[in-house]
Order: C-alpha cells, then structure tokens, then sequence
C-alpha cells in the first residue's frame, strides 16, 4: 500500500517527539511535517498538503477544533484526528461537529494510533478505546452527518433565515447550486423541510 501522509500538530515539543518517533516506526506512514501551532500548520499544509493530520485539541491561540474547520474549508479532502489529554464528551462532540474524522486520547497505543489511521483513511470514523462513553453515545456520535465545508456554510445562511438567491449572493455561487446543497443537506441529515433541517443542525451542533 501507498504510504500516508501525514502532518503533527501539538505544542509539546515532548509530545512532538514522541509521536515523531512512532510515526517514523510504522511502515505506512510518510510522516511530512511536524506543526508548533495552527498559524505554522495551514503555512505548511499550503505548502505540502498531507493527507492526514493528528492535531492537539488544546493549544493557545487557535485550537484544535478551530483549526479543523479552517483545514477543512480550504482542504476538504484531508483527513483530521483530533488529540486530547482529556476524554470529556464536550471535545469530542466539538471536534466530530467541526469536521473531524476521529479522536484519539493522547495516551492512546501505538496499535490503537495504527487502527485510527487506517480506518480514518479508508473513510470511517475512529474514536479511542478510551473515550469515558457508553456504546449508545459512541454510536450517537458516529451518526454525526459528515457535511462539507460549503454545505456547512449554506447550512448557516439558513438557519439565518436567507433565501437560496441571497445565499447564492453572498457566497458568489448560482442559485441552482445552493439549491443542491439544500437538497443534499435535507437528505444528509434526514429532514423534511427547513424547520426540521435547522433543528437537526443544532441536535448534531452543527451550528450554534
């Protein structure tokens, strides 16, 4: 198999160590680049796009969950692990609601970081052995729809009450095209109008 490509974000040089060293043990992985901080990851992602990224969830600034979503905006495809020392439901609903393919308690295994990589790349959802929830939580937040980044901004202008002609205005896009998003976003979050869409988005957080 290709080798996958992949970018740290953690502002512990300790823990940038560590993760350095086992992404550099696991044969499938072609670690390109190690991050202090979100401003120096989208420099470096601009740069050299990775395919996956393992970022800290906790880091000044800008965190891990705001970072997500700015990676998934401009880079949709790339896939995104969040980290945390922590295993509260708060982050892992925040980071799954902001774009997120997984989540990995920071003293997860190297077996379980393999796992999580793997079933992330392959499209699935990963969250950690340890994540303190029951099996009905775990599968609450695998139901979590995966919108993309510009059905999520459609998804906002909705619920501000806009019309498809004045979201199409805004985000400079043909009316018929936020038409599609509509529909995809009904269907994605199994809604039937626009009331219930907008009350799916706030079930699922995707909007605040």
């Amino acid at each position: 198999m290709d080798k996958i490509k992949i970018m740290i974000v953690d502002d512990h040089p300790m823990v940038q160590e560590g993760l350095r060293a086992m992404m550099n043990q696991i044969k499938f992985v072609d670690l390109t680049g190690i991050a202090n901080n979100a401003f120096d990851a989208l420099e470096k992602i601009k740069k050299n796009p990775p395919e996956l990224v393992l970022t800290d969830i906790n880091m000044p600034e800008i965190n891990g969950i705001e970072l997500t979503v700015k990676i998934k905006k401009e880079f949709p495809d790339i896939k995104i692990i969040g980290m945390s020392t922590f295993n509260e439901r708060n982050y892992i609903t925040q980071m799954i609601a902001s774009g997120a393919d997984g989540f990995l308690v920071k003293n997860a295994s190297e077996e379980e970081i393999k796992k999580a990589i793997l079933s992330v790349s392959e499209g699935k959802m990963y969250l950690s052995v340890d994540v303190n929830l029951s099996t009905n939580e775990k599968t609450e937040l695998k139901k979590i729809p995966i919108i993309t980044s510009r059905e999520r901004e459609v998804l906002e202008l909705i619920a501000e009450g806009l019309t498809n002609q004045q979201i199409a205005e805004k985000i400079f896009i043909s009316p018929y095209t936020v038409d599609s998003h509509r529909k995809s976003l009904l269907t994605k979050l199994n809604a039937h109008n626009t009331a219930n869409l907008i009350k799916q988005a706030v079930k699922f957080n995707l909007i605040r």
